[in-house]
């Protein structure tokens, strides 16, 4: 009886795991995510350590299975491994992040076990959780409950204190949920806990009337270039001929325009090996009076080290090398012990060097764009610091590596966040999609449809100043939680230190 016990409980955890990503893109059912969060907080309660890691471990298990096997298709279909240990690669890094994702639960064993502290205890944890994955091991950073705002009333706090606040005040509706059944002497909380993410949801509208940046110059003409390559053509030596006609082809006609942009690693090969086109290209701007940014790999000759970069053309101005390598797809942990060992480890583009922690902005007829490279764009710290004297926000990616899943349209969710948090425009282009304009509300202006090649022009008005989260970061919440969870701690120790003393 115990163990099936146990075994329905962890289904149920699992389940509900598996169902939060509904609240995400590309589906948008919010509520799913306070219902699942609810289940996993109410099954931590009363618990030990080790229960409770085994648990959160369980309930994240589902989650990342669900939400993010999408790395299966990297795996699989342009890595080339055999379906069976694809699958098997993908569940053990699924596996491997619910372990990160359950640790900081561990101290919910340690709280004082009453509604009050779990009211306040559960919330801290889930951020420090949702914290803790953002950096540990280069980090991983996915999944955040507080996405499920990018299109709620709660959003208006996002300049504020950006995606983990969002994600502390839904962890608090789903932990004031998982009270409801609980006895009468939790009642008085719950009720104060009901009604305080009431006030904070219709502050949150208020907010959202609040232009926290102003309109810095004139509106800019921008056309952004989708060409839908092949990615297992992509980097095919007999290809680049063809691809960079393409990307000429569809360029064309829109010289006038203020600029145009193209994709991550647009052209596949260094600007050396490339000369010919930049120079064609650069020319063309300038004779044109039109900014043209592209993705590239780029070589130093000097130390030998290859970054993926963008490239500024025509009368725009600079260069940006990206600084948050993903493991294994641009650079491979213990190279000299793991490169060669399998076919994965030898993708194209898997040997980058880390660029400078501190770059300038590019400039683009007067003003200065933040520039995000892929998977750069879902660190809310790293783009709010670049984001600080930057008029436009920009992120290239080449999302071609996820197929036709789900991670495209979870990668955009994060993309208008970061335009929300920041208060500035923020232009998406992408090999085959999702290619956006997203205004400093992260209302989307203009996509193209995935898959397509095509061009995608529209305006977009630049911006001075700053939210407050563009100043402080996420500082300020996980503070929040850190002191919360160690007071809580703390306040129980006493509480058992005083008890014992009595007897």
């Amino acid at each position: 009886m115990i163990r099936a016990a146990r075994g329905q409980t962890f289904l149920a955890l699992f389940v509900s795991g598996s169902l939060f990503p509904l609240a995400l893109a590309p589906f948008y059912y919010w509520p799913i995510a306070i219902a699942s969060m609810a289940v996993l907080f109410r099954l931590l309660q009363r618990q030990s350590p080790k229960q409770a890691f085994i648990k959160s471990a369980v309930f994240g298990f589902g989650m990342f299975f669900a939400g993010v096997s999408w790395v299966y298709v990297s795996i699989h279909d342009h890595g080339f491994i055999a379906a069976p240990l694809a699958l098997l690669a993908t569940t053990l890094f699924c596996l491997f992040i619910a372990l990160l994702f359950a640790l900081p639960f561990t101290l919910s064993a340690l709280i004082p076990q009453t509604p009050t502290a779990w009211l306040l205890g559960l919330p801290a944890l889930w951020v420090l959780s949702e914290w803790f994955r953002s950096w540990a091991l280069t980090g991983f950073p996915w999944l955040y409950s507080g996405y499920i705002h990018t299109e709620t009333w709660l959003s208006g706090w996002a300049p504020l204190g950006g995606v983990f606040w969002l994600s502390f005040i839904t962890a608090l509706a789903a932990v004031t949920v998982a009270q409801l059944s609980q006895t009468q002497r939790s009642q008085a909380s719950v009720k104060f806990s009901a009604i305080l993410v009431a006030l904070l949801t219709v502050s949150g509208y208020l907010l959202k009337n609040i232009h926290w940046t102003q309109a810095h110059s004139e509106s800019l003409s921008a056309v952004l270039v989708q060409p839908n390559i092949d990615q297992n053509k992509k980097w095919s030596a007999g290809e680049l001929d063809r691809i960079l006609q393409q990307l000429q082809t569809q360029t064309e006609p829109h010289w006038g325009a203020d600029l145009i942009v193209w994709p991550e690693a647009a052209v596949p090969t260094t600007p050396q090996r490339a000369a010919d086109l930049l120079t064609a290209i650069d020319r063309a701007g300038k004779v044109n009076q039109t900014a043209l940014l592209t993705g590239i790999p780029t070589y130093e000759r000097s130390s030998g080290k290859y970054f993926n970069s963008v490239l500024a053309l025509g009368t725009a101005q600079g260069q940006y090398d990206k600084t948050r390598l993903v493991p294994f797809g641009e650079y491979v942990p213990l190279e000299s012990i793991l490169r060669g060992l399998i076919r994965f480890l030898d993708l194209p583009m898997s040997s980058f060097s880390l660029g400078a922690s501190e770059q300038p902005p590019l400039i683009v007829a007067g003003a200065t764009i933040a520039t995000a490279i892929c998977y750069e764009i879902v660190y809310p710290d790293l783009v709010a610091e670049m984001a600080e004297n930057a008029n436009i926000l920009l992120t290239v990616s080449n999302d071609a590596w996820f197929g036709q899943s789900i991670a495209p349209r979870q990668h955009m969710q994060m993309a208008r966040m970061r335009a929300i948090e920041n208060s500035k425009p923020m232009l998406r282009g992408t090999t085959n999609g999702v290619t956006a304009i997203i205004d400093h509300q992260g209302n989307i202006v203009a996509q193209l449809a995935q898959f397509t090649a095509g061009e995608l022009s529209g305006e977009i008005t630049p911006r001075s100043g700053r939210t407050f989260f563009s100043h402080t970061g996420s500082w300020p919440i996980v503070v929040l939680s850190l002191l919360l969870s160690c007071g809580l701690i703390a306040q129980r120790r006493y509480g058992e230190t005083n008890n014992e003393k009595r007897h």
